[in-house]
Parts: C-alpha cells; structure tokens; sequence
C-alpha cells in the first residue's frame, strides 16, 4: 500500500491553492434567517418593512426595496467597485418611480424564482444592514 504522507510535500500547487483560500471565505446566514433579522432591526427602529416574496430558504438571492415619498431603490447584493461585497444600486444610480421598481423586481423573479424581496418604508437602506452600501453618483 502506498504511504500518502508525503503527497503534499510532492505536490506544491495543492497546498499552495489551499492557502490562497484560507481565510476568505465566510460563512453565510441562511436566507430566511438574515431576512427575519433584517425586518426585526426595521421594526426595532420603528420602521415598517414587509416580506414581500419569500424565497429559497437556504441560499435565495435577497433584494431590498428602500421605498418612501412614491419613489424606490432596489438594492441587490453584490461586488461593489471597491471590490467589497456589500449591497448594490440595482435599480440604477438614481431612485426610480414604485412602479418602475416593481417592474424590476418581477423581471428579477422571472430570472429567478427563489429571491427573496423585502420592501422597508425609508429613503436609505445603510441603518439597517451592516455590509457597505453603494451610495447614488449624486450623492
């Protein structure tokens, strides 16, 4: 039988690969669990925020719709230009009309069925979520 001891010493490149992952990648809150805890922070704030499409429970793509005064912007989360992860403008640089933002969201979930989409009632989403938010380019 063949002694596997030394298999990473002959083999560089695989221990060399495991070390350039080490440390960066994180664990990750279930969907549904994030979800719950991002409406009960709104809550806590007295901010009123609505599930309004539950998703895939596990590892659904959440979006947050920052809705007030008829106008919305829709925050997806993703690669910001830093190279960050934190939440994203999807809907564009600039607030758009609800109705616009619906519109987004329903092509969003013809894409993918098991996002999750949580509206809250506040012109900005940075109170409630801890990861960067991009901000718009007027800002």
């Amino acid at each position: 039988m063949p002694k596997w001891d030394g298999l990473r010493d002959a083999c560089p490149a695989v221990t060399h690969e495991k070390k350039a992952w080490e440390g960066k990648l994180e664990p990750r809150l279930k969907s549904e669990l994030w979800v719950k805890a991002l409406i009960r922070r709104c809550f806590t704030a007295e901010v009123a925020a609505y599930l309004r499409h539950r998703g895939e429970a596990g590892a659904g793509a959440v979006f947050i719709i920052a809705a007030k005064d008829g106008q919305a912007v829709v925050y997806g989360r993703g690669m910001l230009a830093d190279g960050r992860w934190g939440w994203r403008r999807a809907s564009g640089p600039a607030a758009i009309a609800a109705a616009e933002a619906e519109a987004y969201i329903e092509r969003q979930r013809k894409f993918d069925p098991d996002l999750w989409v949580v509206e809250i009632e506040a012109p900005a989403l940075e109170p409630f979520v801890e990861d960067p938010v991009e901000t718009s380019a007027t800002e």
